[in-house]
């Protein structure tokens, strides 16, 4: 079947706006979701709680109502994966505000190839992947802090969607304390253009093809998107021989290839420079590891006339800032780990993100709602408190 058509099946599919009660007292705050259906998701508190709709690919705006005629409220709200959408929203005492925001969905079906054809009806998932929100068959928002959440109006809409490609650097993460920059992304900006985080752990040029996820994502992509594409870390790793691309011919070649599969799409594409790795020397400076991978990417920007987001500067930069002694605040495990971030430090990196977009890509400039952001001038990790998700690691399925 045609994927032109298959499209505008799915279009035809897709639902009219739906409205839910969310309040207090609602019978729905205590309806269990089933299959197809809507309700609460497991893991839920008194307060905190998960609600999820069914409903078919493609991009939602979700309108909230938020307050309480006797209450004060402080919401906060994820969606899916713990992405980022609404930050601290206050309320106070029978005082009620409107909020929204864009939500993109997916599973991991793929339109079929023809009879004899290569390739697959399906993203090749880990058994993990399967059970958790990113892929499955619903939208899954999450409301945190102290919400007070009066209703919620999901409706399908068309809107520019700026896709994401990289690895666990970029990736929605899947529960606390782990978090990386793309899961921030859509916080950080207004609600007229959705952002769609394909990223995956342990991902590369090549394994990012062989699993189908860029066939997915370029699936649903269309004229006016946007590919924001990192890679780095892993593909670096000769020991992972299948993979290894070295910086000077083939990483090179594989981000030209990501660079036109976007534009005969019609889409806009942009490089981003992996962020570097915490290894400070003794002058309190960050090592270099992904410099040659940087730069590579920085000269086939600058040849393919596409933007920059040179988070690898900013992001030696901004640990820098910090300090050997300040910068683990920023990272997983309680800052053992020295590559992958926590909420705060997804914050961080995803701020230095945005500000780049405001400079560097006029056309999604005007998208982009934090305030102007210095990576030499990091907020604290007090200042960027981040409620967190209900979504813990010892929660993770068995064999992720």
């Amino acid at each position: 079947m045609p994927l032109s058509l298959l499209l505008l099946m799915a279009a035809a599919a897709a639902p009219g706006p739906q409205t839910f009660d969310l309040s207090a007292a609602s019978p729905l705050r205590r309806q269990v979701y089933r299959a197809g259906g809507h309700g609460m998701e497991p893991g839920g508190t008194p307060s905190d709680y998960l609600f999820s709709v069914a409903l078919p690919d493609g991009n939602y705006r979700v309108t909230l109502r938020l307050g309480d005629a006797r209450t004060a409220g402080d919401t906060t709200v994820k969606a899916e994966a713990r992405r980022l959408m609404l930050r601290n929203v206050a309320t106070r005492k029978g005082q009620f505000v409107e909020r929204s925001f864009l939500v993109n969905i997916r599973t991991s079906a793929l339109p079929p190839p023809p009879a004899n054809a290569p390739g697959g009806r399906a993203v090749r998932l880990a058994p993990h992947d399967a059970q958790e929100y990113t892929w499955d068959e619903k939208l899954t928002l999450e409301f945190l802090g102290r919400p007070q959440v009066g209703s919620v109006t999901i409706a399908p809409v068309e809107a520019p969607t700026l896709y994401l490609a990289g690895d666990s650097t970029v990736t929605d993460q899947f529960a606390e304390p782990a978090a990386s920059w793309g899961q921030m992304l859509p916080a950080l900006l207004d609600d007229q253009i959705a952002v769609a985080n394909h990223a995956k752990s342990g991902a590369t040029l090549k394994s990012f093809l062989t699993d189908l996820r860029f066939d997915k994502l370029l699936s649903a992509m269309k004229p006016g998107d946007w590919l924001f594409i990192q890679f780095g870390h892993n593909d670096q790793k000769k020991e992972w021989p299948q993979t290894y691309v070295d910086p000077d011919i083939t990483y090179p070649a594989w981000l030209r290839a990501y660079i036109a599969e976007a534009r005969r799409r019609g889409a806009h594409p942009v490089l981003v420079t992996s962020p570097e790795r915490r290894n400070f020397d003794t002058d309190g400076k960050i090592k270099d590891t992904l410099g040659s991978y940087a730069a590579a990417a920085r000269k086939v920007a600058t040849e393919e006339g596409v933007p920059l987001i040179d988070l690898n500067a900013d992001s030696r930069v901004l640990y820098e800032a910090l300090g050997p002694e300040a910068a683990p605040t920023a990272f997983n495990a309680g800052g053992v780990d020295k590559t992958h971030h926590n909420d705060y430090g997804a914050w961080l990196l995803a701020s230095a993100v945005a500000q780049r977009i405001r400079t560097q890509i006029p056309d999604l400039a005007r998208h982009v709602t934090m305030p102007v952001f210095v990576p030499a001038r990091p907020p604290s990790a007090a200042d960027v408190a981040i409620v967190p998700s209900l979504i813990h690691s010892d929660q993770r399925p068995a064999g992720s």
